[in-house]
């Protein structure tokens, strides 16, 4: 009796082809996903650019501002990072800063640092509570944002005065400061704040919304007005824009990575590893033993025969189909010669005996019975022939 050679295994793991035929659906959705959102991102870029930028003449700029300073001897000066306008407290200097929510903790406290008492003026715009605690220790802004617009000064405060109405609230601000001009109040809570610094020369300016500082709005009651007499009350006006370009804005001092994280992250982290845990509990609750089912119709065995086959066939596993094949061989050929039915895989075992009953070969009946699996459907055909011939012969009398 002879077997043919077989090839290297065959595995029923997916080929690459396979993998992106099935993938490639959604690796196109992704790549249209991120191509959308690139468009969507570069169109809304060039709608809206240089927000609060001096030396922007788009809608959202405050170029008209800065010209308008010019032509009072105001000069203008942007700068992007902390060290920058540290360097500019004085005197005779207004520091505007822009985005003050933007500027991490240890950049608003060194900006307090340098600019509190030296005599200048800090013009904060629109900041929330995540910036006020250090750039205007004794401000706190309301709860609830202020729909109302425009507002009236209702306070004693000169440039106010002479402004009059103007749109300056977003937010809502209390001061425990008792020396403070209180201006344009919004349900009983200004808008506006000038706190003196203890030297008496200098202080610090709280403005509830950026919309005085808009080209787009410049114009509207008496926004032009009051945005002139905040920043034109010194000879120099330094416009600071917090850049992410700043080393400082990257510099957390003693901080750790986890003390870099919201704490909203880290409790959200703590639920989602508690459902986790809930989850995989109830996934492995015990469900009790087994209980047989009669099933609702009988199946025959060459039914199920097929139905797995055709899985075999499916996944391209004819080394799980060649497994079977010779397993179920060895067992009903083992008792025939004489070997343990739990013996009948152990080739040590089994193929002394077949060869003494068939006085054959004992290596072609170690390839047939326990060698590698085939390499293509056909081979795997004339392996099930071969395991029916060598069964056949072995039961012949």
């Amino acid at each position: 009796m002879t077997t043919e050679a077989t090839l290297p295994t065959t595995s029923a793991s997916p080929t690459v082809r396979q993998v992106w035929t099935r993938a490639r659906g959604i690796v196109l959705a992704l790549v249209l996903l991120m191509a959308a959102a690139v468009a969507i991102a570069a169109i809304r870029s060039d709608a809206r650019h240089g927000d609060l930028d001096p030396r922007s003449a788009d809608p959202y700029g405050s170029r008209a501002v800065a010209e308008l300073l010019g032509d009072r001897g105001v000069s203008t000066r942007v700068v992007s990072t902390l060290a920058q306008a540290r360097a500019a407290a004085g005197p005779d200097t207004t520091l505007l800063v822009a985005v003050p929510d933007l500027l991490t903790k240890r950049q608003q406290a060194g900006l307090h640092v340098a600019f509190a008492n030296s005599g200048s003026r800090t013009v904060l715009v629109a900041p929330g509570a995540a910036s006020l605690n250090r750039l205007a220790p004794k401000v706190t802004v309301d709860s609830g944002p202020s729909f109302d617009s425009p507002l009236s000064p209702d306070c004693s405060m000169p440039a106010a005065q002479r402004a009059g109405d103007a749109e300056t609230g977003d937010y809502r601000y209390t001061t425990t400061a008792t020396d403070a001009d209180e201006c344009y109040p919004s349900d009983g809570r200004p808008t506006l704040l000038r706190i003196p610094d203890a030297s008496g020369g200098g202080d610090t300016v709280v403005i509830g919304a950026p919309d005085i500082l808009f080209n787009k709005r410049l114009d509207k009651q008496g926004n032009a007005s009051l945005a002139l007499q905040l920043l034109g009350s010194r000879p120099h006006l330094v416009w600071y824009l917090p850049s992410l370009s700043d080393t400082s804005a990257t510099d957390s001092g003693s901080q750790s990575f986890f003390d870099l994280l919201p704490s909203g992250w880290l409790w959200g982290t703590l639920q989602l590893f508690i459902a986790a845990a809930l989850t995989a509990l109830w996934r492995a609750r015990r469900l009790g033993p087994l209980v047989p089912e009669r099933l609702p119709v009988a199946i025959r065995a060459s039914e199920t025969v097929e139905g797995r086959a055709r899985l075999y066939r499916k996944a391209n596993a004819r080394d799980r189909a060649a497994t079977a094949l010779r397993s179920t061989t060895s067992t009903r050929l083992a008792p025939l010669v004489g070997v343990p039915v739990s013996q009948a895989h152990a080739p040590e075992a089994l193929l002394p005996a077949l060869s003494a009953h068939l006085h054959g070969d004992g290596q072609t009946l170690h390839a047939l019975l326990f060698g590698p699996p085939p390499s293509d459907d056909e081979a795997l055909i004339a392996l099930a022939d071969q395991l029916d011939a060598l069964e056949r012969e072995v039961r012949r009398p």
